[in-house]
């Protein structure tokens, strides 16, 4: 397993904390079920670079982001619609679009590359986003996995008016039978089914990051914090990141 240390970190990191960050940089080191493992540590690096990235500010700081033209500062390695995926999500998501991801897939992304890449940034902003709020430096990404993707495109998976193929509730059966396993998996989450292995990473991350599902409407709950605190920061947070939510 990849090894992640907070030890430097000037508050106590919980141990599943520290388990469920290593455990999501071994998964991005390893081959994915579109990707390789080289190709997903690239779209980790990029998701970093992106925040430094002269097209993306001038975007986010236009009317609207299709006023502006260009190119991305990009590390290379990695197509440039898939770099135009990553850059837009990682700093412009309010104002994307379906004509975008339309545009996206016209210039030859698969749906099923789209979502990989979505899992892979939702990781990466998790893990970077938690290493700045206690103030340590961003871990190093892992070194590539070698070996090939498995390209298995879920039999299950079909249009439900998102931008991309779903697995319906109650449709998971097969190797893709635990997806739902806890109960009704929010739309948030199910958007990644294209991609199974994507949903099993992400709720595993979200285990240790992010208040069970049955336990959201337990006022008693308390962690390190009470549950007032926890609503006061998560409210605020959700302002600041202007969540459609």
């Amino acid at each position: 397993m990849a090894s992640l240390s907070y030890a430097s970190a000037p508050v106590p990191v919980r141990a599943d904390l520290v388990d469920a960050h290593c455990r999501a940089w071994q998964r991005i080191a390893a081959p994915g079920t579109w990707w390789t493992g080289a190709e997903r540590v690239g779209i980790a690096a990029e998701v970093r670079n992106a925040r430094g990235c002269r097209l993306c500010g001038a975007r986010k700081a236009a009317l609207s982001p299709q006023a502006v033209q260009g190119s991305h500062d990009r590390l290379g390695g990695l197509p440039e619609p898939i770099v135009e995926v990553i850059h837009r999500v990682v700093t412009d998501p309010g104002r994307l679009s379906k004509a975008w991801f339309e545009g996206v897939t016209a210039s030859g992304v698969e749906d099923t590359s789209y979502v990989e890449t979505i899992g892979v940034v939702v990781t990466v902003v998790s893990v970077d986003a938690f290493c700045r709020a206690i103030g340590i430096p961003l871990h190093a990404l892992p070194a590539p996995v070698e070996g090939e993707s498995s390209r298995q495109r879920p039999k299950g998976a079909r249009p439900e008016g998102a931008w991309v193929a779903m697995i319906p509730h109650g449709d998971e059966t097969g190797p893709d039978a635990d997806l739902y396993e806890e109960g009704r998996l929010p739309n948030v989450g199910r958007a990644l089914s294209l991609v199974p292995a994507e949903v099993r990473g992400v709720k595993a991350l979200a285990r240790a990051q992010y208040v069970p599902m049955h336990q959201v409407l337990d006022v008693r709950l308390s962690r390190a914090i009470d549950r007032v605190q926890m609503e006061l920061i998560a409210g605020r947070v959700s302002a600041r990141n202007q969540c459609f939510y």
